[in-house]
């Protein structure tokens, strides 16, 4: 998978794509990370992106030509059509769902917005999708692009080294994961729940459903109505909630 970031800012990237899973993704070329300063593409001396908006009001907007002119420079080279995602407040709030789709993809590019927000054709004419993480606000879409493309390359061929690993992850089920336990069996006072030490793996699949199930039922149980639940789930939920 090959993965574009226009930004403003690219040294905030660093850290975070040279580290971790998305380090060793790299490593093993299972994606390609290229990070863009779509300001080397204002063609002005000053490097001005922006501009007061049309009608007045607060604030500067990004103007289209740099951003325009910094995607067709990606996908004039392109072999198939890449997914461009404008990361903003009005887009469709991200979710496990949506990042095994991009994930399914070859090519990815994500526009990373400053200041009031994007002049109105790069939303009508030129982007695919429109992603928000969700309902709060912050400087500049960098930490979105972050954390999707996080979320979106553990899920490529070969980047865990357990493919279980992201199957069984909160969200990837449709529901929250159970709790996990490890060594010591017990610490200063608080034990490791004795089914998980019996050896019979049945009987610990099934308390770990259920563990699964009451967790959700707790804190996210608006993730049951979309859940697909068995008959076995339903007779456990209506045995949670003492029915």
């Amino acid at each position: 998978m090959n993965i574009h970031i226009l930004s403003l800012f690219p040294e905030m990237f660093t850290g975070v794509f040279g580290t971790s899973i998305l380090k060793k993704a790299q490593e093993k070329e299972e994606v390609r990370l290229n990070i863009i300063n779509f300001r080397d593409f204002s063609g002005n001396k000053h490097n001005k992106v922006d501009d007061y908006p049309y009608g007045g009001g607060a604030g500067m907007v990004l103007k289209p030509d740099p951003i325009f002119d910094a995607v067709e420079s990606i996908t004039d080279k392109s072999k198939k059509e890449p997914r461009i995602i404008l990361l903003c407040p009005q887009g469709e709030q991200f979710s496990q769902k949506k990042a095994e789709e991009l994930a399914q993809e070859e090519e990815l590019i994500f526009i990373c917005g400053h200041y009031e927000g994007y002049d109105e054709r790069i939303r009508e004419h030129l982007v695919t999708d429109e992603i928000s993480l969700g309902d709060f606000v912050m400087t500049g879409g960098e930490i979105a692009a972050m954390a999707i493309v996080d979320s979106v390359v553990r899920l490529l061929p070969n980047v865990l080294g357990n493919s279980e690993s992201h199957e069984l992850d909160s969200f990837s089920t449709g529901l929250l994961e159970h709790p996990h336990y490890t060594r010591p069996v017990e610490y200063r006072g608080f034990k490791v729940p004795d089914v998980l030490l019996s050896g019979n793996h049945a009987v610990i699949d099934n308390w770990r459903r259920e563990q699964s199930l009451k967790r959700t039922l707790e804190r996210r149980p608006e993730l049951l109505v979309s859940a697909n639940l068995s008959v076995e789930d339903k007779k456990m939920i209506r045995k949670l909630k003492g029915e």
